[in-house]
């Protein structure tokens, strides 16, 4: 239904080389008309090419609700972009030799195991690898061997994995891990540092050198004003249910809520920061090189072949469109080729990588053209919604590209 709340916009488009500024206008338009059909509440986007801003909005409202106007400083719970976070910390801690893609889980973390050898069967093949490209045989669920009631705390989460049994051999299945895989990651790189939290440890590797000001695991009472509310529109076919999303609200509020799956919060700017820290290949504004360009191309690059991502492959299956490939780097999500949806839509470069949250939010840098997206928004809408709708806002971003610059 039509968004009847009222509906601030504030967007400029800038005349930078190598966009055509008319199809940024069509961008814009679509946003706007997006919002006013209700296929989404409000969003915050930036479009950029070799870090020079073409295009910076802020649309709708945060909060449908109270109908409070989208700022350009609103402070989102972003999912899933959560795990790109995590992927940024891990690819630090391989360019400083801390981890291996081949160390295992139960190297670091013995208690893995769990108290039933005989229900522990294939856990000790599961490494760092694995769990990177989604392949490491554990169960797709959101619920990381406990309830929302229960996962907020990350060290509670590693006691109860060990009681959760592996449902494929590992490196032999691709289904997208919400969960489990990133708790995991989040564990083995905060005792690889011998840090004493995660959460301090992602501001004192990745947050801070960055100049992420904004960014945290867990949302401080102080940015409340700010927040934007996990709101779930519709779930037409969607495989979480309203309640599994809306629940995080709470969750991620908690002060000691630190989950490496699902549980930061960020802003436009500081997202932007981190997508051009990924697009200056690991190096941060202040030169700092942050993760080695060795291992962040070797992350951006497919390590998973053809295989089918089941959990997008059911949502694929359930719109009669063609099962993607998976596309999958370490923990980055590729565009590949082809003709089937996908978040980046078919016109970037087959190398363009970025990271998605349910629903509502995407980055992407494409390393041939050099243009970076990010879009977060309020509203988390139906997860094949969502692919048709970052599908066709990449593609008339990617239009917007002009060769020769």
């Amino acid at each position: 239904m039509p968004n009847t709340a009222v509906q601030e916009t504030a967007a400029t488009i800038a005349d930078v080389p190598g966009f055509e500024r008319r199809f940024l206008e069509v961008l814009d338009e679509t946003i706007r008309e997006d919002i006013e059909r209700g296929d989404y509440h409000g969003a915050n986007i930036i479009v950029a090419r070799h870090g020079e801003v073409a295009m910076c909005g802020s649309y709708g409202v945060a909060d449908i609700e109270t109908g409070r106007p989208t700022q350009r400083d609103d402070v989102y719970r972003i999912l899933s972009m959560s795990k790109g976070f995590t992927n940024a910390l891990v690819f630090r801690a391989l360019s400083e030799g801390k981890l291996m893609l081949s160390t295992r889980v139960v190297d670091l973390i013995p208690e893995f195991f769990g108290t039933e050898p005989f229900r522990a069967a294939r856990k000790e093949k599961i490494n760092l690898a694995h769990l990177l490209t989604h392949r490491a045989g554990m169960p797709a669920t959101p619920n990381p061997g406990l309830g929302p009631d229960g996962f907020a705390v990350l060290a509670d989460v590693i006691e109860a994995l060990g009681g959760v049994d592996v449902v494929h051999e590992p490196g032999t299945n691709l289904n997208y891990s919400a969960a489990i895989n990133h708790a995991l990651i989040g564990e083995m790189v905060r005792r690889a540092y011998g840090a004493s939290s995660f959460r301090e440890l992602m501001e004192e590797k990745t947050f801070g050198p960055i100049g992420m000001g904004k960014s945290r695991f867990g949302m401080p009472a102080e940015w409340q004003d700010q927040a934007v509310p996990l709101k779930v529109i519709v779930a037409n076919d969607s495989w979480l249910k309203p309640e599994d999303i809306e629940c995080l609200n709470e969750v991620i509020d908690r002060a000691d809520a630190e989950m490496p799956w699902v549980g930061a919060v960020s802003t436009i700017d500081d997202v932007f920061a981190f997508t051009e820290m990924l697009r200056n290949k690991g190096r941060t504004a202040n030169g700092e090189q942050l993760i080695g360009q060795s291992v962040l191309d070797f992350a951006t690059t497919n390590q998973t072949g053809d295989q089918i991502n089941d959990l997008y492959g059911m949502v694929a299956a359930a719109r009669n469109w063609e099962l993607p490939p998976g596309n999958m780097g370490l923990g980055m999500a590729l565009a590949g080729t082809g003709t089937h949806a996908r978040f980046f839509g078919p016109f970037v470069s087959p190398r363009t990588f970025g990271s998605y949250g349910a629903g509502s939010s995407l980055l992407w840098v494409d390393p041939v053209t050099d243009v970076s997206f990010c879009f977060l928004s309020s509203g988390v809408m139906d997860e094949g919604d969502n692919v048709a709708r970052f599908q066709k806002l990449s593609s008339i971003a990617a239009s917007a590209v002009v060769s020769g610059f």
